[in-house]
């Protein structure tokens, strides 16, 4: 997204394992400079590692992000790393909650909207006015099918990335006339690390959409690189369900 002589570079946050870096690794396929962003640093450095050993170009930094200060740190240091621009942003990492509502307390309540809401909202105030001052950018806000459905034990979770959501719109309508294109990916349950812990759950869960199945985290990528690239220029504000039709019925 850069001019012919510059190298597409993407920040991809939560970068170090599932979805994220399955992500970071089709994007590096394309010839894009990936930074990964985690908490993770064993995970991180081999995911960069793995990528330039494909002939990629990726670099990890290490950030917990939970806040604004952290959003805008890594933001920066994301900026000088990719020689002065990101041209991609993934918000892709999260973290999820599951349980009643009344079990939960507000420290955990600040967590994930810290997390979920906070953190995206603060990349995109870093980096969105960056990408209208050159004419092009893309960004990719990971959502999730629990946010367009009243889903027990979700609340939480759903609510903050609902919010999200609705930011991707309103992102679009912001930044679009400038050229940076804002659009979010909403998976169905997946196969990833983070997911493991759901166990049987996660299986029962996918077994209520048409398609009967879990999403590997490939399937959840495919769709991120797609609105990620010029492949869907024409696609602004899009909320894309990749559930196996869960939303759909």
């Amino acid at each position: 997204m850069n001019s012919d002589q510059q190298t597409t570079v993407a920040l991809i946050t939560g970068g170090t394992s599932g979805i994220g870096r399955t992500t970071a690794k089709a994007l590096a396929g394309l010839g894009i400079h990936v930074i990964v962003a985690g908490r993770q640093v064993e995970r991180g450095e081999q995911t960069a590692i793995e990528i330039r050993a494909n002939g990629g170009k990726a670099d990890f930094i290490e950030a917990d992000l939970k806040d604004e200060a952290s959003a805008r740190s890594l933001a920066r240091r994301a900026v000088e790393l990719g020689g002065g621009s990101i041209d991609i942003l993934i918000n892709n990492a999260g973290i999820g909650s599951f349980g009643p509502t009344d079990a939960s307390t507000e420290a955990q309540f600040d967590l994930v909207f810290g997390v979920n809401t906070k953190v995206p909202y603060f990349l995109v105030a870093e980096l969105a006015p960056l990408m209208a001052e050159r004419g092009k950018g893309a960004i990719v806000n990971v959502s999730t099918m629990v946010s367009d459905l009243g889903t027990s034990f979700f609340s939480l979770y759903g609510a903050s990335k609902a919010a999200l959501n609705l930011l991707t719109k309103s992102w679009a309508a912001e930044y679009g006339p400038r050229g940076v294109r804002v659009n979010a990916v909403s998976p169905g349950p997946t196969r990833t690390e983070g997911a493991s812990q759901m166990g049987e759950f996660l299986d029962q869960l996918a077994a209520q959409a048409p398609a009967g199945r879990v999403a590997s985290p490939d399937e959840i990528a495919a769709a991120i690189v797609f609105l990620a690239t010029d492949r869907s220029s024409f696609i602004h504000g899009a909320i894309i369900p990749v559930d196996g039709g869960r939303t759909a019925v």
